[in-house]
């Protein structure tokens, strides 16, 4: 497949449609790219909601601006972010590493109490932003994924966190949601998925040393 095609093909889809579904097979591998997405150290802060319910994507578009990809996409993703990162989280991550690369604590240690040192050192807000930015990089990620998948999206920071929150149950799984992807297919008649795509020349946008 043509990558750089496949990146033309992309656009910010304004209108779904409706009645076709990804696959279950195509939901896979965004879940997995999401997985997969590089971090900070590796230290996964973020966590994707995926949303299929008609009746809950209903009540979220008013909160979305009206905006009708909410409901109309085969799925709504929602990327969220711990409401803080812990000790324990470090620890168990180091943990991980520990069980699947059998790398020794002696080796590890440093790194962990590094990392453990950072965090202390930043306030919740910091720790939250930088949780935050580890959000962008996956939702970039997934965008470049669909795309070369063949599946549309919208991405999407106009809607009140706050809201999706409380609706979403998110408070009691300690997340706070970020940014959303709706993904699916364009509608045929989705007028600006003909539309040609406006980008400065190539060498204003490159600067090569």
């Amino acid at each position: 497949m043509d990558t750089i095609k496949q990146l033309q093909w992309r656009y910010a889809t304004k209108k779904f449609n409706k009645s076709k579904k990804l696959t279950s097979t195509k939901l896979n591998i965004l879940k997995e790219a999401f997985n997969l997405t590089a971090t900070s150290f590796g230290l996964q802060t973020i966590k994707l909601i995926i949303v299929e319910n008609k009746d809950l994507r209903t009540s979220l578009v008013k909160h979305s601006f009206n905006q009708k990809q909410i409901l109309d996409a085969s799925y709504l993703l929602v990327i969220c972010i711990q409401n803080d990162i812990s000790e324990e989280d470090i620890n168990a991550y180091y943990d991980t590493i520990k069980s699947i690369r059998k790398t020794p604590d002696t080796i590890l240690d440093p790194y962990r109490l590094e990392l453990i040192d950072m965090m202390k050192n930043m306030s919740v807000e910091e720790r939250q932003s930088w949780s935050k930015n580890q959000a962008y990089i996956a939702l970039g990620n997934l965008m470049t994924v669909c795309a070369v998948e063949g599946v549309d999206s919208c991405p999407m920071e106009g809607f009140l966190p706050k809201e999706y929150d409380t609706i979403l149950g998110l408070d009691k799984l300690n997340l706070k949601s970020v940014l959303l992807l709706p993904v699916g297919y364009r509608a045929d008649d989705d007028m600006f998925s003909e539309f040609e795509k406006v980008r400065m020349p190539i060498d204003d946008t490159i600067i090569e040393l």
